[in-house]
């Protein structure tokens, strides 16, 4: 995706739900989010409302993230982190600063129980709120896969994590993401261990199914899991929810001879929340605070599910989201589904530096 720079009209009065904050000079925002994953004019929208230029880039793994917010003095104003163990890790080192809440009368609009479920992360939802969220599950082009596996299991981890069954659907392609911090849990919960387990047994046992797994895997990707799976270079993809859904948008957009479906496993997955939240040295708080406040319009909120195929955290915009996502089970997910998911959370730094020497071992065969 590359960068975004849009310069508008800056300048101007920000007008909030309660009131209007002043930003002098020549205010800008730059913002670092994930790739794919703003509404189509989200960031126009907001320059025309406020006056306020858009500086934007993106990243495609949280390591990234982490690794430019870390060395500090990153330029950003507003960033995207995924909850856990992201946003806890930055609250931990106070990388992020606290909201200041009288700028962002919209925060009211965010659904409670979500927030609740949030305050595990962020006590008090004093740093974070939700923008989009999700599963981890699996992109399928079903009709490639079954016809090397006529009774593959797609609605199982099995179909990927099984040796015997991955052994046979690999001739069309199988990806994973390029993340430790959600491969790993994944894997752990699928051997029926903790997701977030430290325990140095665990983790071999989390080892050893990875390497018996690895000659069936064609790639570690994340940011182009979408058009791999559009265009069927891959046919199972280990990815997030909204990704895989943008995927099937695309092939029925290019009338792909196949389709594309998402499939939250039936063992349960990995729910995550990704939050808005502002470096402690952001340049630009005010701006910061304005553009977080201005994405959780109901209106504003819907035109991003709309175009990332995310659920969100505003029950205000669900009846302006598209009725295929809205209704989509595997997007909005029934409290029956919920009950399945888990939530992964910070581990200790000595667990982090054995999974992350798992994971290139795992990645690299040695």
């Amino acid at each position: 995706m590359g960068r975004i720079s849009l310069t508008l009209i800056a300048g101007a009065v920000f007008t909030a739900a309660t009131g209007a904050v002043a930003l002098a000079g020549s205010a800008q925002v730059n913002i670092f989010n994930w790739n794919d994953y703003i509404g189509q004019t989200t960031l126009a929208d907001f320059t025309k409302e406020t006056g306020i230029q858009t500086s934007y880039d993106v990243y495609d793994s949280l390591e990234v993230l982490e690794s430019k917010i870390a060395v500090g003095h990153s330029g950003f104003d507003v960033i995207v982190p995924t909850a856990e163990p992201t946003l806890a890790r930055m609250i931990a080192s106070k990388a992020v600063q606290p909201l200041d809440k009288s700028k962002i009368p919209n925060l009211a609009n965010l659904d409670p129980e979500l927030m609740k479920r949030l305050e595990s992360t962020d006590p008090g939802n004093r740093f974070g709120a939700i923008y989009q969220w999700g599963t981890i599950g699996l992109g399928l082009i079903p009709e490639k896969i079954k016809a090397l596996m006529p009774d593959a299991p797609l609605n199982s981890w099995d179909l990927i994590l099984k040796p015997e069954v991955v052994a046979k659907v690999a001739p069309c392609g199988v990806t994973f993401l390029d993340s430790e911090i959600d491969v790993i849990p994944t894997v752990l919960n699928y051997l029926g261990l903790d997701p977030n387990s430290e325990k140095a047994e665990d983790l071999a046992k989390v080892e050893e199914l990875l390497t018996k797994l690895r000659p069936y895997i064609k790639a570690f990707v994340t940011g182009q899991n979408i058009n791999n799976l559009a265009g069927g270079d891959t046919c199972v993809v280990f990815g997030y929810s909204g990704d895989m859904l943008q995927a099937k948008a695309r092939a029925a957009e290019t009338k792909a001879p196949f389709s594309v479906i998402y499939v939250a496993p039936k063992e349960g997955t990995q729910l995550w929340f990704d939050t808005l939240a502002i470096p402690a040295d952001a340049p630009n708080p005010d701006a910061a605070h304005a553009y977080i406040n201005f994405l959780l319009k109901p209106q504003v909120m819907a035109g991003i599910s709309n175009t990332t195929q995310y659920a969100n955290a505003v029950p205000a915009s669900w009846p302006m989201v598209d009725e295929s996502i809205r209704t989509n089970p595997s997007v909005f997910l029934s409290a029956e589904a919920m009950a399945k998911m888990f939530s992964v959370h910070q581990v200790s730094q000595a667990a982090q530096r054995a999974r992350t020497r798992l994971w290139t071992k795992v990645k690299t065969g040695r």
